[in-house]
């Protein structure tokens, strides 16, 4: 069979084109696929053919982890794209379209996590997938909640291959080579960290999942508004997401949840499990709720569905699905102060609704006084996370830009292109770090 990473649909091929999201690396669209009958997804790079060959690494990827808990490919894209210019030739990725968002949407949708059996479910449908990519002589290297998918079903779904590699062994080395350290510098491994040199092996992915389980299990951030810096001299430390919160809840399979995330974030690479291993372990968990499913989806579906009373809108707060006496606010010490000294929760305490357009016109029309006044500039871009473009974030990160200069990059790159939600995930980065001044310019 052809591999579906030389297989190539232009525009002929796709009707009823929706923008669906931005980030770091490019756009991604909603269309109909014509011949299949179906929608899917498409993956276009802001930098258009500088990125061809990255975008074919990743294609390449997707098609020999073709598996059940992995996105599926479907074939290359080159065409004119809506809102690119009619005579601009535009390279992709066309794949999987999934319904149901990621585990990061479906968090911030809730404000927290969803019910257990639903978290031991997602916990070994992604542990099934990265086990499946280890076994292909794959390292993903940017497992995170954004990139974990969700079906209609909430099933699990690896997504996102830009930054994987083929492990250089296939024997019972540890060592397996592989290019540039990749990465969400929060879902990272101390080893990462600490040094330049450092060639990733399978255990840098492990270590990344023990991160993510505690990220499903809790719904929250396991760093909120750590900057790079505090993580990466703190992490080699031994500091990791606090578990004191969920070790005191009464949960089937908690506790051994418990564990395996501690393995898995271990500081000695050679003490982690291998996926396979973690598998045995997750298994055993989600046998304990696997009666309990339905209704776990269910019940979140319904609260997803537009005619639900109970449906979020913007600014409004959803309690968590699991119960009260079970929900945690655990985090570690060092990511509950912002830059200004302020906590987070002082910071969010302002009870004023602002929807995402107000939230945007607001970026616009102070444009000149927030180049003028705003200093932490890095750790609001931090805080946009892959809504930042790479180029921008590497001017943004230079010693000798001033923080005028800084916005004006910012400004003029992630913000102007991407559009309302990336300006109102900027107000909201803005407030946490430059409450004073949102409120003087009547934020």
């Amino acid at each position: 069979m052809a591999l579906r990473s030389r297989k190539i649909y232009g525009d002929e091929c796709f009707e009823k084109w929706e923008f669906v999201s931005s980030g770091g690396f490019g756009q991604v669209f909603k269309a109909r696929q014509k011949d299949l009958g179906i929608d899917v997804a498409i993956k276009i790079p802001h930098d258009g053919n500088s990125s061809s060959m990255i975008l074919r690494d990743e294609a390449k990827y997707m098609d020999m982890a073709s598996f059940k808990f992995v996105v599926r490919l479907y074939a290359m894209y080159q065409g004119c794209p809506p809102g690119k210019g009619p005579f601009t030739q535009h390279q992709g990725i066309v794949m999987e379209f999934m319904e149901g968002g990621s585990v990061q949407s479906l968090q911030e949708y809730l404000r927290g996590p969803p019910r257990w059996p639903l978290v031991f479910r997602l916990s070994h449908e992604v542990a099934q997938g990265m086990n499946f990519i280890h076994k292909e002589n794959l390292m993903h290297q940017d497992l995170k909640p954004s990139n974990v998918l969700l079906n209609d079903y909430l099933n699990a779904k690896i997504a996102d291959f830009g930054l994987s590699r083929v492990s250089a062994s296939t024997s019972n080395s540890n060592k397996e080579k592989t290019g540039a350290i990749g990465g969400s510098y929060k879902y990272m491994p101390p080893e990462a960290l600490e040094s330049a040199s450092y060639e990733p092996v399978r255990s840098f992915d492990v270590y990344s999942y023990g991160i993510l389980l505690w990220t499903i299990a809790t719904g929250k951030d396991p760093y909120p508004l750590g900057n790079y810096d505090r993580v990466a001299s703190s992490i080699p430390l031994g500091h990791r997401p606090c578990c004191k919160g969920i070790e005191q809840m009464k949960v089937d399979g908690l506790k051994e949840l418990i564990l395996l995330m501690k393995r898995c974030w271990d500081g000695s690479p050679n003490k982690r499990p291998t996926f396979i291993q973690c598998l045995d372990d997750t298994e055993k968990m989600l046998s304990m709720h696997s009666t309990r499913i339905h209704g776990a989806v269910g019940q979140v579906k319904r609260l997803m569905s537009p005619n639900s009373k109970t449906s979020n809108t913007s600014g409004a707060t959803n309690v968590s699905l699991q119960t009260a006496e079970e929900s945690t606010n655990d985090s570690v010490d060092f990511g509950r102060i912002t830059e200004t000294g302020r906590s987070f929760s002082q910071v969010c305490a302002s009870t004023k609704t602002m929807s995402i357009k107000d939230k945007a016109t607001f970026v616009d029309r102070n444009q000149v006084k927030l180049i003028k006044d705003v200093s932490e500039v890095m750790a609001i871009a931090e805080a946009l996370g892959d809504m930042v473009h790479r180029e921008t974030l590497s001017k943004i990160g230079r010693q000798d830009t001033t923080s005028h200069d800084k916005m004006r990059e910012l400004y003029h790159g992630s913000l102007r292109s991407g559009g309302d939600k990336v300006k109102a995930a900027f107000y909201d980065a803005l407030k946490a770090q430059h409450p004073h001044l949102v409120e003087r310019l009547g934020g």
